[in-house]
């Protein structure tokens, strides 16, 4: 398959990943969502400055982003002719950069969200009972602690220990999804900072410095 392929694969995917969801949304009320709550334009920041309907919605909107990135990416490969390890390869590669256009949107000066509603949606595409062992214990973390960014970060550990488990051969997978994971805890250190000096907001709890999963 020709490198062109990958190039669109990766171009394209950015592109999807990029659209902010939670910024558009927020724009559309005369809010910029940059200036409000945690400042940041993801799901968790879009619930509680918007409303659970807007911020569902936009979890959504974030999560299909990843799925269908990792579409464009068969989409693409398949139609250069490409073999079955290459047509992998390139859904993995459209959900790297889903993933970057999330977090680094081009729109928005290369500020963007935590990536964890649009990983969500990457491997719910590629690999969907690691996603499930995730999404537990993302669940179990935040009901026993009442913060959505452990329960984020317990996810972001759990789902490339998952992968490494369930696919102990896709070498490729599981080196993208550790690498991910890492991208995720890194994106959340302010909440880790909060964290260890006690100041991170409970679900429940409004703070105008509240941040969780986005």
């Amino acid at each position: 398959m020709p490198v062109l392929a990958y190039i669109l694969t990766a171009l394209g995917a950015y592109l999807l990943g990029s659209i902010p969801t939670g910024f558009l949304v927020a724009k559309a009320k005369g809010i910029d969502i940059r200036s409000v709550g945690s400042g940041n334009i993801g799901a968790t920041n879009a619930m509680r400055v918007l409303g659970k309907p807007a911020g569902i919605f936009v979890l959504l909107m974030d999560a299909a982003k990843g799925f269908f990135a990792v579409g464009l990416g068969y989409f693409i490969a398949k139609n250069f002719g490409g073999a079955e390890t290459e047509i992998e390869t390139a859904r993995i590669l459209a959900g790297i950069f889903a993933v970057l256009g999330h977090n680094y949107t081009c729109w928005l000066k290369f500020k963007g969200g935590k990536g964890i509603a649009t990983t969500a949606g990457v491997y719910l595409a590629l690999a969907p009972w690691a996603l499930l062992v995730g999404l537990v214990v993302f669940i179990l973390a935040v009901l026993i602690t009442r913060y959505v960014s452990v329960g984020s970060i317990a996810a972001a550990i759990a789902l490339p220990a998952t992968v490494w488990i369930m696919s102990p051969h896709n070498l490729f997978l599981g080196i993208v999804t550790t690498a991910l994971g890492a991208l995720a805890i890194f994106k959340h250190k302010s909440n880790i900072q909060r964290l260890m000096a006690g100041t991170e907001n409970r679900i429940g709890k409004k703070s105008s410095t509240s941040e969780g999963a986005k």
